[in-house]
């Protein structure tokens, strides 16, 4: 499996699990930062970096969760 491939499954793996509440908004955010840009697609970049971005910013609730769902779609979509 290719390592692009490895890491969007695991991303939508991570951000899945923290919809369904499985893991924490720290945790989620650690997995962002730990991201390597360049081995996304660049609309899944932009994507991840947004949702990284309005983690770090405080923000909760549905807002969130709809940019979590939209980096999902940008990850399942492949760019």
């Amino acid at each position: 499996m290719s390592p692009e491939l490895q890491a969007d499954d695991h991303l939508v793996s991570v951000i899945s699990h923290w919809l369904a509440r499985h893991v924490s908004d720290d945790d989620l955010l650690r997995e962002l930062e730990g991201v390597d840009g360049a081995r996304l697609e660049p609309d899944q970049a932009e994507a991840v970096e947004e949702l990284r971005r309005e983690l770090v910013a405080g923000r909760r609730g549905a807002e969130l969760e709809m940019v979590a769902r939209e980096t999902l779609e940008a990850l399942a979509l492949g760019g």
